[in-house]
């Protein structure tokens, strides 16, 4: 499903792209995908760094477990 949504995607680029080269798009209407897009990125990126800060603090108990565990000789 994401190779369509990815094909999709690069399909529905290619043709804004022509688009705007025969200036059937506003700079306006680019610069606002543009911030759109910018802005779905930072809470994309904000997302995946709380996921990874909760991954990391599993670990870090995962970790302090395994050292304080009962070792078998």
């Amino acid at each position: 499903m994401s190779n369509f949504i990815e094909k999709l995607t690069d399909w529905i680029l290619e043709k804004e792209e022509e688009a705007a080269k025969k200036c059937y798009i506003s700079q306006d209407d680019i610069e606002a995908q543009i911030k759109k897009t910018q802005a779905k990125r930072d809470e994309l990126a904000k997302k995946c760094q709380d996921e990874l800060s909760t991954i990391d603090s599993l670990i870090e108990r995962l970790e302090k477990i395994k050292t304080e565990s009962c070792k078998k000789d």
